[in-house]
C-alpha cells in the first residue's frame, strides 16, 4: 500500500483507503454531476466501481485482509448542507454498495450535528481544525471493522476525524471507500 509523505509523518487515523478512481477527467466531473446537479442516477455505477477496486486482488493483498467491513457507514453531511442538496452523495453511493457487498448500511451510524464551512477552499491545517469534534458516534460500533463511505477523499482530514471519532467509540478498525481520489501530496 502507498502512503504519501504526510501520512508517513502523522498517520491517519484511518487503517487503509480504497479509492476507484483518480479524481481527474472524466471523474471530476462525474463527481460534480452527482454531488451538485443531483444526478443520483450517477451513485449505482461509482458504487460497482468502489466495490470493484475493494475485491481487485491487489486492494486485497495491499490491505492484508480479506474480511470486508462488518457494517458501512455514508460520512455525514451537516444539517444546513443536507437541507441545500437535499440529499448526501455519500449515502447515495452507500446504498448501491452495501447491496454489492452484501454488508449491512446504517444510515445513522455517524452524525454531523455541527454545520462546518466548505473544505475545498482551506488548507490542510484549517481543515483539520474545521472537522474536529463535528461528527458523534449514534450506533454500536465496538469491536467492529467500519467501512466509511464518501464521494472524494482530498486532504483526507475528513476521512481522519471520522475515523478518529469511530475509534474513539470503539471501533477496531476503519477502511475508506471513496469513489474518487486527489493524487496524496508529499
Amino acid at each position: 500500500m502507498d502512503r504519501c509523505g504526510g501520512c508517513i509523518k502523522a498517520a491517519p487515523a484511518f487503517d487503509a483507503t480504497v479509492a476507484a478512481v483518480d479524481y481527474a477527467a472524466p471523474f471530476d466531473a462525474l463527481t460534480l454531476q452527482l454531488k451538485f446537479g443531483a444526478q443520483l442516477a450517477l451513485a449505482p455505477m461509482c458504487a460497482q466501481l468502489v466495490r470493484d477496486a475493494l475485491l481487485a486482488p491487489e486492494s486485497l493483498a495491499a490491505l492484508q485482509v480479506l474480511d470486508l467491513p462488518d457494517v458501512l457507514c455514508p460520512v455525514p453531511l451537516g444539517p444546513r448542507r443536507l437541507a441545500e442538496r437535499g440529499f448526501n452523495q455519500a449515502l447515495e453511493i452507500a446504498r448501491p454498495l452495501a447491496g454489492l457487498l452484501g454488508v449491512t448500511l446504517q444510515v445513522r451510524l455517524l452524525a454531523r450535528p455541527v454545520d462546518t464551512a466548505a473544505q475545498s477552499t482551506m488548507t490542510p491545517a484549517a481543515r483539520r481544525r474545521n472537522v474536529r469534534g463535528a461528527f458523534v458516534v449514534e450506533g454500536d460500533v465496538d469491536g467492529k471493522h467500519v467501512g466509511v463511505v464518501d464521494d472524494v477523499m482530498t486532504s483526507g482530514q475528513t476521512l481522519h476525524e471520522v475515523a478518529r471519532t469511530l475509534k474513539h467509540a470503539g471501533a477496531v478498525r476503519v477502511t475508506n471507500l471513496v469513489f474518487a481520489r486527489t493524487p496524496p501530496h508529499d
